[in-house]
């Protein structure tokens, strides 16, 4: 289901073109349910203040204020800097050059980017050696479909969208992916490995389901 609000069937090659009305139908209550869901999910998402004007924006799974500051003029570099004070709610602050004419959304995204590989990396370093693989090559790129990924050449991917999500599922998804370095399925075997390690895997799942529209929007 894409999230127009289209519906796409996938079939076998030598299945009869019924099978795809039928199968449809089958399914129309369900198929229903979701498009009412994609629909409230994307009107709740337009009501959003824009960034730097009321929105606030998860990070370690908690709602940061994105305040917008500008720096005086000559400064060629933009930056973002975290500001956590006790119990206060936390802030991000950007610092905007007047000469960087990248837009807001990518200044914010550019710094995200390069925090979730500080921290991606210090969880694969952690975890690697107490499950006994050593990844290749760590990528960190914009994966919406998938948060993870592990190829069988050693290489393991995240979405840098995962720095949004609470630290939990951070260690979650990393464990996953790298128990895929010496199990490509998802067999019984498989879950037990990644639940000795991630004993919070029904919650953290859950928490991808529940936020998955907010971290992949998180920017719009």
């Amino acid at each position: 289901m894409a999230g127009t609000g289209e519906v796409f069937v996938t079939l076998p090659t030598r299945s009869p073109e019924r099978a795809a009305s039928d199968l449809v139908a089958l399914k129309r209550d369900w198929l229903e349910r979701q498009l009412q869901r994609l629909e409230s999910e994307g009107a709740r998402l337009a009501a959003r203040p824009a960034l730097g004007h009321g929105r606030l924006l998860l990070l370690d799974g908690r709602p940061h204020r994105v305040v917008v500051e500008l720096l005086p003029s000559g400064r060629r570099r933009s930056r973002v800097e975290h500001v956590k004070d006790g119990d206060a709610q936390p802030i991000l602050r950007v610092l905007l050059a007047p000469a960087d004419e990248r837009p807001l959304p990518h200044v914010i995204e550019r710094w995200l980017r390069r925090q979730a590989r500080v921290e991606l990396e210090r969880r694969v370093r952690h975890f690697a050696p107490l499950l006994g693989v050593a990844p290749a090559r760590l990528a960190v790129r914009d994966q919406r479909s998938l948060w993870g990924s592990a190829s069988r050449r050693g290489t393991v991917s995240f979405s840098w969208r995962l720095l949004l999500a609470p630290p939990s599922v951070l260690d979650y998804v990393v464990v996953h992916e790298l128990v895929h370095l010496a199990d490509f399925t998802h067999s019984p075997r498989f879950w037990r490995l990644v639940r000795r390690f991630a004993p919070h895997v029904d919650e953290a799942r859950g928490w991808l389901r529940a936020h998955r529209s907010d971290l992949r929007r998180a920017l719009d």
